[in-house]
């Protein structure tokens, strides 16, 4: 009976052993799956410095003529907000209409308080608050990125656009 004993523990360590072998593995080929690896294409545009990830951005597309900007994304690190501008020479002119954003990532749209022209040029400039989430021209400063460029994206109001496109 003796020799049995020695076999059936001697079984017994090497399955825990192997088990725990298997474990290990697993932790370490399936443990790291849900990170990832920034890119170098990836856009960054924030106004804090550059060791942190914080990033502060609007996405849309061209425009269909009329009183409404649609935004794919507005991200925003703090609460500010998107201000739509007209074009004067190549830069942002006259507001035409804002929007207060929370923190973070979120979709939305403008009310204009004139309607875009056809074939014109506009900009969706990203402007922060001064903490009453009310829009003051003189308070609110526009973000700014890395390299202190003004956050904005430039668009145009096309008749070409689909109506039923958004943002």
């Amino acid at each position: 009976m003796q020799p049995q004993s020695g076999i059936k523990t001697w079984q017994w360590v090497v399955t825990v052993i192997v088990i725990i072998v298997l474990i290990i593995i697993g932790i370490w080929v399936f443990g790291n799956k849900g990170a990832t690896t920034p890119t170098d294409n990836t856009p960054v545009t924030d106004n804090t410095p550059a060791a942190t990830t914080v990033i502060n951005r609007v996405v849309m597309s061209d425009q269909y003529p009329g009183n409404v900007v649609y935004l794919s994304s507005a991200q925003f690190a703090n609460p500010g907000w998107v201000v739509i501008q007209a074009d004067n020479a190549g830069t942002p002119g006259k507001i035409l209409g804002q929007t207060y954003f929370a923190s973070g990532i979120n979709p939305g749209k403008i009310t204009l308080s004139s309607p875009m022209i056809d074939g014109k040029t506009y900009y969706a400039v990203m402007y922060s608050d001064n903490g009453d989430a009310k829009f003051s021209i003189t308070t609110d400063k526009p973000l700014m990125d890395a390299s202190g460029n003004v956050i904005m994206k430039v668009f145009h109001a096309s008749s070409a656009v689909s109506s039923q496109v958004k943002g």
